[in-house]
């Protein structure tokens, strides 16, 4: 009997060791959700309208280019003329302010690879400018505000191809002016729109975004956890592939249901204060706080960055879970809406004006 106890005794260490030791895994997965507004509008608004502005000098350009059409608000209608919002853009000149030649000297080699001479090749470099301003108010009146597009202090420049003769070089770009002033006005203006249609969907917009994150799950074979956390990763991971940015929450949830069990059910069943144990419950709280943030769960997300917290574990995690789910919480307070996953047709969408039926768009 006291033979057997001592062989119990000694093999106890190299138990408690094995359960002092657990890795763990980071495993990724993507969610497709809606992005939501980050400033505050009455969130009855859902139609702009896009309103031209430019000068004698480049009315021409501007129609063969039409910058309204490239002006997008994804998640709102857009509508000819009497939307809640206005986007009124202004385009000024693109003005060329200076003309140098640059050189470049090339080595001719012979097949040995010894140089036996150099080539000069020229090219015309253009410094010109242009300019680009938004405004944006609503159909009250009401200033929203403004954006600078491109700024006429920020410099750029055109550069020619290379000739092997100065000349062709430096009356390049005198003889070609239209042609590249028509190009050069073309690719400043689609840059323009396409940056002023980011921040106006970043802003006010519900785009259709693709999130990537990730896990913490066991990585240590022997461990008892091993199989059953990856089955509930794996679960997980089919539930979130299978959804949208229209998929509605409460099914979501319904599934995800035995996933949020188990994670809750290793941190009553591994409660001691032993760092093995410790790890175990940060991989649950972490697990569980990605989870309740792609549920849009703020309130239950904030629950487990406290618990991690005072898991004691890497707290600065849950300090970093508490400040998104917060941000979260108040990103839905300003959009009026209490999820990211939601269908929308924005040809239901109805301007301050209209009574009728919704007159469509230049882009419907």
């Amino acid at each position: 009997m006291q033979k057997q106890l001592l062989i119990i005794l000694f093999f106890l260490p190299i138990t408690l060791i094995g359960q002092r030791n657990v890795d763990l895994d980071k495993f990724g997965f993507s969610v497709q959700l809606r992005s939501l507004p980050t400033v505050k509008l009455d969130s009855t608004y859902r139609t702009y309208n896009v309103e031209i502005e430019n000068t004698k000098l480049m009315q021409s350009l501007t129609r063969e280019v039409d910058p309204e059409r490239m002006v997008e608000l994804d998640g709102w209608r857009k509508l000819p003329e009497g939307g809640h919002l206005t986007v009124t853009v202004r385009l000024d000149d693109l003005l060329p302010e200076s003309f140098t030649v640059v050189e470049r000297v090339e080595d001719i080699k012979d097949k040995q690879g010894k140089v036996t001479g150099t080539k000069n090749f020229y090219a015309q470099e253009v410094t010109y400018s242009f300019a680009a301003t938004a405004v944006v108010t609503d159909y009250k009146g009401m200033h929203i505000y403004d954006q600078q597009l491109v700024n006429r202090e920020q410099k750029q420049k055109y550069r020619s191809p290379e000739f092997p003769v100065k000349q062709l070089a430096e009356g390049y770009f005198f003889l070609n002016s239209i042609k590249l002033t028509n190009d050069l006005y073309r690719q400043n203006v689609t840059r323009a729109m396409h940056a002023l249609s980011n921040r106006l969907s970043q802003d006010f917009g519900y785009s259709e975004v693709t999130s990537n994150d990730f896990m913490w799950i066991v990585g240590s074979r022997k461990h008892p956890e091993y199989d059953a956390h990856r089955k509930a990763f794996q679960q997980m991971n089919s539930v979130l592939f299978g959804m949208d940015a229209s998929t509605p929450i409460p099914d979501v949830r319904a599934k995800m249901k035995p996933v949020i069990d188990y994670f809750e059910g290793i941190k009553k069943r591994y409660n001691s204060t032993s760092k093995h144990d410790r790890k175990l419950r940060y991989a649950s709280f972490f697990n569980l706080a990605v989870i309740y943030y792609y549920l849009d769960d703020p309130q239950s997300m904030m629950k487990e960055a406290n618990g991690l917290v005072l898991n004691d574990f890497d707290s600065r995690d849950g300090k970093g879970f508490e400040s998104v789910a917060m941000r979260l919480k108040n990103q839905m307070q300003i959009a009026n809406v209490n999820s990211r996953h939601f269908p929308i047709d924005v040809s239901k969408f109805k301007g301050p004006y209209e009574t009728t039926q919704p007159v469509l768009s230049k882009t419907n």
